[in-house]
């Protein structure tokens, strides 16, 4: 009797394509963690990056930028981007300060969901460009707080909640980095285990084929958008309670490393493939990576030239495969 020969040890340990990139993240944060200890270690006589105490802290600001890139990993999934971001954190913080009591967080909630809104009607209904019209919601959203508050910086204070919710903790982890976990499990789930987020892998492959496959396309591309315009309102309510106020331009910091770390995760640029696990390990790593980068006194404008090397790196080495269509 012939037996049939198994496979090879070596393909039992093959990594899939999803899998590639989020290996090479890992890796780059074992590289980070290196050389921050080492230069630390030289400079300081200490590894302080590798306190406990400097990890949770890390990640307690990183929990801001992991919110954003929940909500915007949903949408590149789709094969679309979201450029206001920016300004629907922005937007949401002051009105939440502005509103404040117990209607805050929802108010800010409500205004990351109305830009969304927009934004999906815009690109599903008009087929406006994403890049195109969400650039422009940006531009109406910063016209629209600069007559809010006069152009000048507003004089409204984050509620207890918006503070607690940002810098409070329980039993010694941060209040933030369970609330980015609440959102990251919410997000696991809605991809792996629901039919919206099989619907957005599929438009994120094919959009006509989905529809011809009987997806509700259009209402699929608006869900997406309405999440992650909640998504950089509920960042923005937080950032207003860790630094107790709201300010103009706040969230400009966050657009391209958000981009960035869904990148480097492994998602495809153009939709269809991706993985959450990636994009978490992406926002570690930018995190750690701002972290080494402050340690050393970079420049702001040398970490922007990073976030977009990096970004660019990962386009020629992941962004020119084929889509899958599971």
């Amino acid at each position: 009797m012939t037996s049939v020969p198994s496979d090879p040890p070596a393909s039992r340990f093959r990594l899939s394509e999803d899998d590639k990139p989020i290996v090479v993240a890992a890796s780059f944060i074992v590289i980070i963690l290196a050389i921050g200890t080492a230069y630390t270690l030289s400079t300081q006589g200490t590894a302080t990056l590798l306190s406990p105490q400097y990890l949770l802290q890390q990640l307690q600001v990183g929990a801001f930028l992991g919110i954003v890139a929940a909500g915007m990993m949903l949408v590149i999934l789709l094969g679309h981007i979201d450029l206001s971001v920016p300004w629907t954190i922005a937007a949401a913080a002051m009105m939440a300060t502005t509103v404040g009591g117990p209607a805050a967080i929802p108010v800010g909630l409500a205004v990351g969901l109305l830009v969304g809104l927009v934004n999906g009607m815009g690109v599903a209904y008009l087929r406006i460009p994403s890049m195109i019209f969400t650039l422009g919601v940006n531009a109406v959203m910063r016209g629209l707080m600069v007559a809010h508050t006069g152009g000048f910086a507003p004089q409204t204070a984050a509620t207890d909640l918006m503070q607690y919710l940002a810098v409070g903790k329980i039993l010694g982890i941060p209040v933030a980095l369970l609330v980015w976990a609440a959102v990251s499990i919410g997000v696991m789930v809605l991809l792996q285990r629901t039919s919206f987020g099989k619907s957005i892998y599929a438009i994120g492959n094919k959009e006509a084929a989905a529809y011809l496959a009987g997806v509700p396309t259009k209402r699929m591309i608006i869900g997406a958008f309405c999440l992650c315009g909640m998504a950089a309102g509920l960042a923005g309510t937080l950032l207003a309670g860790y630094s107790t106020k709201a300010y103009q331009g706040m969230g400009d910091a966050y657009l391209l490393p958000a981009i960035a770390a869904v990148v480097i995760g492994g998602t495809h640029i153009l939709g269809g493939r991706g993985r959450y696990i990636g994009t978490l390990i992406g926002v570690i790593l930018i995190v750690l990576l701002n972290s080494v980068l402050s340690i050393m006194q970079m420049p702001e404008a040398g970490r922007q030239v990073i976030y977009g090397s990096v970004i660019i790196g990962m386009l020629l080495v992941y962004g020119r495969g084929r889509k899958v269509t599971s």
